[in-house]
This record gives C-alpha cells, structure tokens and sequence, in this order.
C-alpha cells in the first residue's frame, strides 16, 4: 500500500475515534451526581484520560508523549498514561504499522506499566472482534500483569455499558475464570465512578451481584478508592464497615494502588489513607506485600490476588473477616 494512502487512512482512523471531554461528563453517562466536588474530582480524572488519549492519537514521538504527560500533576499523571495507551492500542489494531503499545510498554510507559496495560483492556471495548476473545489480546504482556487489561476492560463496560454489565449484570463472552475475576475487579473500580463514590450506593449495587463475583467487585473498589481518591476519610472508613466479610478484598485493591503509584513515582495521600483505612499498613508495606505475593505465584492471578489477601489478613487485624472465593 503506498505510504501517502497509509497517512491517509490513518488520519481518517484518528479522527474517527476521537473521543470528547464531554464523553466523561457524569450528566452525559447517566451516573449519580453525588456530592458535586467530588463529581468534579471524579470528571477531572475522566478528563485527564482523555487528554492523553488524544496526545497519543496525533501520533506524536514516544519521547514527546512522555514528556507532555510528565508536565502533568503526578498525582493524576497516570490516568493519562492510561488514556495514552488506549489510544496506541486501538492505533496497532486499527492503522497501518503495528508495535506501539508493546513499544510505550518498554520505554516511555514502562514505569506506569499498570496504568498502561488497564488501559490496553479500554481498546478491548472498543474492538468489535476482541470483545468476542478478549484473552488474545492480552498475550506477549508480561504475565500475570497482563490480566489488568481485562480489568481495564471491565472498567470500561462498566463505564460505558453500565446499564447491560451493572444493572443487568450481563457477563462478557471468552474469559475463562481468572479474565472473569480481572474483568469483575474493573467493573467494580467503574463503581467508584458512576455511583460517584458514593459508600451506600456502592455497597447496595455489589450486593445485587451474585456471590461469587462480590469478592472482586470489592476489590476494585477498594483499587478506585485507593487510587483515584476523591473523598474525606470518614467515607473510606465507612466503606470498610460496608465492606464486611469482604474488607480484606478492599485492602487488596488499595495494594495493587500503592504498588501501581510506588513504580511510578506518583505517591498520593487518598492511597496512604486507603492502605491505612482498610490493611492497617503504609503504602510501602502494601507494595511490598504485593511484591512478595507476585514472586511466589508469577503467572498466576487468582493465587497472586489470593496471596496479596492472606498475606494482609495474617498482617493487620483489619481484615480478619474474610470470605472465601
């Protein structure tokens, strides 16, 4: 194919999968309006999202998409990694050229690894043909990190499909019964958005699931929580009491919070303040744990969740009341 008609496709993809500011507009999804600073808080991260996944559609050198998103506050610069690697993921599989992703993965992302494979399960969403097998798209990642993509996945059905995968609480096809389990962390992060982290709303929608997907739905809200922040720490509190048999789940989340934001070099108060409210530890102590959990059990999800949890139960009295799953 010549390489002006490439140009020439590649632009129309580009302007074809714009998406705007007003996309991630609580009035504009249908979410709870909630308290309005948190609302705000809330639409801002949305909106940082899509700033990068706009600086990464107009195909700027890695070097320099690196280099704007690091202008960023640090503590909202991961969500624009995250909005980047969206959009070089839909980039490789729409457009001619391949490699961007697996190529940010290993330069310029490399230190918000987490964020950028969550965002890689957004492409899933959006990819008509992946949605059928999301598990191929996911391999060449490194393992078992790779399952954050389908939990990037399951945020972004639960963010854009709230009404078939929350209310009707529809499964997605092709995941076996670790993808189930990523899948339903990131439908559960999706809540501290559209209940616009509201603890009793929050609470009462994980309790419509069937039990079997609780234990994960709590845990990415506890990740949501931990990460995205937005609330004073009388809420957090009350999430864990709302959390119940399942608060060990919410300090799994914060975990993987305080590991995503260590190797990033973003710290923030809401994940310490997580960490404490629902393991009883520092961040530090959490990413640790997740360390240790992840060399013990190196290509398996469940068993690294499983032991991220045991790991804190046996650590903090916290999260003595655990359920199993």
């Amino acid at each position: 194919m010549p390489r002006h008609f490439d140009a020439i496709v590649t632009g129309v993809l580009r302007s074809a999968l714009r998406i705007s500011p007003r996309d991630v507009e609580f009035a504009n999804r249908g979410f709870h309006a909630g308290e309005s600073h948190i609302r705000k808080h809330l639409e801002h991260i949305g909106a940082i999202f899509v700033y990068g996944y706009g600086l990464a559609l107009e195909d700027r050198a890695e070097s320099e998409l690196a280099r704007e998103i690091g202008r960023m506050d640090p503590l909202t610069r991961g969500f624009a990694f995250e909005g980047a690697a969206m959009a070089l993921a839909l980039l490789d599989r729409l457009a001619p050229g391949s490699g961007r992703l697996p190529a940010f993965i290993g330069g310029a992302g490399e230190a918000h690894e987490y964020m950028v494979l969550v965002g890689e399960g957004w492409a899933i969403g959006r990819v008509p043909w992946l949605r059928y097998a999301p598990e191929r798209a996911i391999t060449g990642f490194r393992e078992p990190l790779h399952w954050l993509a389908i939990d990037g996945y399951g945020f972004h059905e639960g963010y854009f499909r709230t009404r078939e995968r929350v209310e009707r609480q529809r499964k997605p096809r092709g995941l076996s019964a670790a993808g189930q389990r990523a899948f339903d962390q990131g439908l559960g992060r999706s809540l501290w958005f559209s209940q616009c982290a509201d603890v009793e709303r929050i609470a009462t929608t994980i309790g419509r699931f069937s039990e079997e997907r609780r234990a994960d739905l709590w845990s990415g809200a506890g990740l949501a929580c931990a990460y995205a922040g937005g609330v004073r720490r009388a809420a957090v509190e009350a999430l864990h009491v709302k959390a119940g048999a399942y608060s060990s789940r919410l300090a799994v989340g914060a975990a993987f919070a305080a590991k995503a934001r260590q190797r990033a070099g973003n710290p923030a108060p809401h994940t310490a303040m997580g960490c404490d409210v629902f393991a009883g530890m520092s961040c530090e102590e959490a990413a640790a744990i997740t360390d240790e959990a992840l060399r013990s059990a190196p290509e398996d999800y469940i068993m690294w969740q499983e032991r991220i949890a045991a790991a804190i139960r046996s650590a903090s009295p916290k999260t003595n009341c655990e359920v199993s799953s």
